[in-house]
């Protein structure tokens, strides 16, 4: 055998891989990815492909950024790992500082977690527990369908998508769920949707709101749910309803945080700030896993007590705040910083947009939903599996992209030159074309 299809012939043998159905997966002809550089993957047959989903959503500069390599060697020379309970060190405490500069109003302290599932599990206990501490009993929390925000079981609990968490049912915990602000109805505009669904939220609160510790959101888009996109005004009605009925407002910002919204982050748009603000993917620039929990103090404070008083957040993780991702998280937003990126990355969405308003006229096109770089091409199925021949077709043609179902998915890394977002905009209207046109 070739190198290729031995590698994959040990793959096949030892590896289980995630969101992946393995009875087909070998048919799919599986790609193994060598080396990258800039916006593009190579892999062991010497094929170069532009990475049109930043690597699951995650690459800012493109690979191999030699600011983020040197700050990672650096940091390595000095400390490679040490526990963050109950220690610290400096590059976990620069970090916070640099999250906090850039962070909603109010938003006053830092908790660090290993990746965007990881965070969201944090971030629901806090709201229970701080709800607890206040002498409260606020077991339930309420979720958006549709909704994503990881695969651990508190995570699964406020998602909404019945692919995924259908399944986990009957161990999860105790929600209630308000529905799409992004599931428009025919001809129904995005503020009229996002209005129904804040009444439907103000009922379900004044129904079970003192029982409930938070309301979980992904701002502006509902990115697994297939780029929904919705009003801003979703927003601010969760922010104010939150208010009235002392809930607390989580914003999952996984994936719309870190400029991919060509926002900072995307409650930005809305003017408003959580209570708990979830982040990971682009953190560390695309480097190594990282995820963080921003608190407002109200929170915080919740947890302070004497040591005998059991008020401690009894949770954490092994590598909390491990140094070498930290440095890179410190470069990546320094550099986002110096280059102006969040700007660069709205400038991308917008061209973005234009270069794919052709496919508007296309009859086997339902929809192209974007906000910032986070865009959804979303065809009318021909057989099984168009979204998946789609991106195939793109593969063929050098350029990686993943569907979501029927939703044909573009993330780019947020600092793509215009050269390459051209290609990765052509190739993959050529194949929404091509296959459902």
């Amino acid at each position: 055998m070739g190198r290729t299809a031995d590698l994959v012939a040990r793959d096949l043998a030892a590896v289980w891989h995630p969101f992946t159905q393995h009875a087909v997966w070998e048919a799919d002809d599986p790609l193994v990815i060598e080396r990258a550089e800039g916006m593009h993957l190579w892999d062991t047959d010497g094929r170069r492909y532009l990475d049109g989903v930043s690597s699951l959503w995650v690459t800012v500069h493109g690979h191999r950024e030699p600011t983020i390599d040197e700050a990672i060697r650096a940091q390595l020379s000095k400390l490679d790992h040490s526990t963050f309970l109950g220690l610290t060190h400096e590059p976990g405490i620069e970090l916070a500082e640099l999250l906090l500069a850039s962070a909603p109003p109010g938003l006053s302290k830092v908790f660090f977690a290993g990746d965007g599932s990881s965070a969201a599990e944090a971030a629901i206990k806090m709201a229970y527990q701080a709800a607890a501490q206040r002498g409260e009993h606020r077991p339930l929390y309420v979720s958006v369908q549709e909704g994503y925000h990881g695969d651990t079981l508190g995570a699964v609990s406020v998602g909404g998508i019945d692919l995924f968490h259908a399944t986990y049912k009957p161990i999860l915990l105790e929600t209630r769920q308000v529905s799409s602000p992004g599931a428009r109805k025919p001809d129904q505009s995005p503020a009229a949707r996002a209005a129904e669904v804040v009444e439907e939220l103000r009922l379900l609160l004044a129904r079970d709101g003192a029982r409930v510790s938070a309301v979980v959101v992904e701002p502006m888009v509902q990115a697994a749910g297939g780029m929904l996109t919705h009003d801003a005004a979703f927003m601010r009605g969760v922010r104010s309803l939150c208010d009235e009925y002392g809930v607390l407002m989580v914003a999952d910002e996984v994936a719309t945080g870190i400029g991919a919204t060509g926002r900072m982050w995307a409650v930005e748009h809305a003017g408003v700030s959580p209570d708990l603000l979830v982040l990971g993917k682009r953190v560390t620039g695309g480097y190594l896993p990282l995820s963080a929990v921003l608190a407002s103090s109200d929170v915080y404070d919740a947890f302070l007590g004497s040591p005998a008083s059991g008020r401690t957040f009894f949770h954490g993780h092994t590598y909390t705040a491990n140094p070498l991702a930290c440095a890179a998280a410190i470069a990546n937003l320094r550099l986002m910083e110096s280059r102006g990126t969040v700007a660069r990355a709205a400038a991308v969405g917008e061209r973005m947009g234009a270069s794919l308003e052709p496919l508007r006229a296309v009859d086997g096109l339902v929809e192209v939903r974007r906000i910032g770089t986070m865009t959804g091409i979303e065809v009318h199925p021909r057989g099984e599996r168009t979204g998946f021949r789609i991106c195939r077709l793109a593969r063929d043609r050098g350029v990686i992209v993943r569907p979501l179902g029927d939703v044909v998915v573009l993330m780019p890394p947020l600092a793509i030159d215009d050269s390459s977002l051209d290609e990765l905009v052509g190739v993959v209207s050529e194949c929404v074309v091509e296959v459902v046109g």
